[in-house]
């Protein structure tokens, strides 16, 4: 199961600190852990340095994790050096991202957020810590959702970096993982959650599976439409034991439930907490079911979504022979580019994964590289399956997570319950400006905190101040306005002054010289 765009450092570069408030042993038997450092920064469009923090929002609007951007992620002023990624422009394209789409977080702050354990992220955290995961696990493309979820089904793109729409491409002919199980007489089975509306036919449900991107989807449906199921029947199979031997789960983007970023400031975006809840839902059941005892759960997200990471993408093998994209615009940064960085022979950025089964090695840390096509050479090992392309066939078989002489979770943890505590807050400051500038000392300024357009919802600010004292803990922008002011008396016997407003954890400061 695949959840939709968020980096690894965006939500498991904390682990660590988790360990050590919960008592793991990972937090004294000489685990390493390659998490976000403490000194993690970006530089912002106006030349100020944003260092990672916690977000305090559930909701976050989306920052691009396509083709070009991925590419400035990794090195803002040289994209397409495939020998120096400095991993500095996720808030810079965040920022133009959310300018060019009418969001609030111009500045492009959001993008090195990050998320913790305790209080927000607690049934992931402690699942990652209790069963297995990895800090050196990837996604297999540097750009958006549709070219990955290719690799998950056939380990190839066929080129693309984009959705096949984006090129008025056909369906992709490839073989994929199904019908390679489907060939060798291996049990499968596709499940999605019905959209909005409920439609949970078999037509309904290809719509909305990923595997519509190959030709091999349609003639599922036309053939064996019954390989398509909602997850109601899901969760049926699981309680009865009658899981086939492998089954995919599609995101349930369609009702908000993928953790994928908001495209649109609304009050009710989606909610990572309740995306956790619902893969909570799965699991749990999955765990006290008939199924458990020989069940392996993979669950890992399908890209990093333009989210802060530090460790550089991954050298990679090309699936293929179609070693460089064929889907570019001529505008493209990487058009007519033959830099590795510019073909397929790296991999994307890291992403989060937990390994969950009754065979998982206690508490086990991966530093192994690998994309997740290591999950079709999983299949294709325990199967004695050919592999699809020469990437799959690159990857290690994850081997390495298990202990299948020992039942390391005969009986499974009992994890936290999934807590919905976090407010959905999108506003976010795009500017903090204090007037007169200088402002005198002991004399009044004026702090003006704005927004980029009006405030869809009564909106608190945290405020701080350096020297402290200077300003009141919080103020409110409110609903339907862009901006509040307050009048503060800047002190004596210092130069400068800065405050700092942070509305959900996303800080934004402005300083002036105090004379």
């Amino acid at each position: 199961m695949l959840q939709e765009n968020r980096s690894f450092d965006h939500y498991f570069g904390h682990l660590p600190d988790y360990w050590q408030a919960h008592g793991f042993p990972q937090a004294a038997n000489g685990t390493t852990f390659e998490g976000e450092p403490s000194d993690a920064s970006n530089i912002d469009p106006k030349g100020d340095t944003v260092t990672a923090y916690n977000l305090q929002s559930a909701c976050t609007e989306n920052p691009s994790p396509s083709w070009n951007e991925s590419h400035v992620d990794r090195n803002r002023y040289d994209p397409t050096n495939s020998n120096l990624a400095p991993m500095d422009g996720f808030v810079h394209t965040a920022a133009g991202d959310a300018s060019g789409f009418g969001l609030y977080d111009v500045l492009g702050h959001r993008a090195i957020g990050y998320f913790v354990g305790d209080n927000q992220l607690n049934y992931y955290y402690f699942m990652a810590s209790s069963f297995a995961t990895s800090d050196h696990w990837f996604s297999p493309v540097l750009s958006r959702t549709h070219p990955n979820r290719m690799y998950l089904y056939a380990a190839t793109s066929a080129g693309h970096v984009y959705p096949l729409n984006d090129s008025n491409s056909p369906q992709l002919t490839n073989e994929t993982i199904v019908q390679l199980l489907q060939d060798n007489g291996i049990s499968w089975k596709i499940y999605v959650h019905p959209d909005a509306s409920g439609c949970a036919t078999p037509s309904c449900l290809y719509g909305e599976s990923y595997l519509n991107q190959f030709t091999y989807g349609k003639y599922v449906l036309d053939n064996m439409p019954n390989q398509f199921a909602p997850t109601t029947q899901l969760m049926t199979d699981i309680q009865n034991g009658t899981l086939p031997q492998v089954s995919f789960i599609e995101p349930a983007g369609y009702v908000g439930l993928d953790e994928h970023p908001t495209d649109t400031d609304v009050t009710n975006a989606p909610n990572v907490q309740a995306g956790a809840a619902y893969v909570e839902s799965i699991v749990d059941g999955l765990m006290g079911s008939p199924s458990w005892k020989d069940s392996v759960f993979i669950f890992t997200y399908d890209e990093g979504g333009g989210f802060y990471d530090h460790v550089p993408p991954h050298l990679a093998i090309p699936p293929d022979s179609i070693e460089y994209p064929t889907d570019l615009p001529s505008t493209d940064i990487c058009a007519n580019n033959t830099s590795p960085v510019c073909g397929f022979f790296v991999t994307g950025f890291r992403v989060p994964l937990i390994v969950i089964s009754p065979f998982t090695k206690k508490n086990y840390v991966s530093h192994t590289v690998m994309d997740y096509t290591a999950i079709l050479k999983l299949i294709e090992t325990r199967f004695k399956l050919p592999n699809l392309t020469a990437r799959d066939a690159a990857q290690p078989d994850m081997t390495e997570f298990f202990d299948f002489a020992n039942m390391s979770w005969a009986t499974p943890p009992t994890p936290p319950k999934q807590v919905k505590n976090m407010a959905c807050v999108l506003e976010a400051l795009n500017a903090v400006t204090i007037s007169p500038n200088p402002a005198p000392a002991g004399g009044q300024a004026t702090v003006t905190l704005s927004l980029a357009k009006s405030a869809i919802q009564d909106t608190n600010v945290s405020l701080s101040s350096n020297p402290s004292g200077v300003v009141p803990p919080s103020v409110v922008i409110a609903s339907g306005t862009s901006s509040t002011t307050l009048t503060i008396t800047a002190p004596t016997g210092i130069t400068s002054l800065t405050i700092t407003g942070s509305i959900a954890g996303i800080p934004v400061s402005g300083t002036v010289p105090v004379q």
